[in-house]
């Protein structure tokens, strides 16, 4: 059995025999693990419904959401005479 890297979590997941079947053969069509095909999916789902993935992300949004950056960014478009 292959080591997970640092950092990583496993849980178990259940499908239905459909399910499972259609993304096996998906995984064997385009050479990609389930693994892989899980990670994309759930990245994609994330991004759906806007929610950072990776730390980067988490602290751009975090700064976005402060009141200060806002006025800050209005200020500038005020034209001056």
């Amino acid at each position: 059995m292959a080591e997970r890297p640092p950092g990583s979590v496993r849980r178990r997941i259940e499908f239905d025999a459909e399910t499972w079947h259609a993304l096996h053969q998906l995984s064997l069509d385009t050479v990609k693990s389930v693994q892989e095909l899980a990670e994309e999916a759930f990245r994609d789902l994330l991004k759906k419904h806007h929610r950072p993935t990776t730390l980067k992300d988490m602290l751009r949004d975090s700064v976005r959401l402060q009141p200060a950056n806002d006025a800050a960014t209005q200020r500038r478009r005020v034209k001056r005479k």
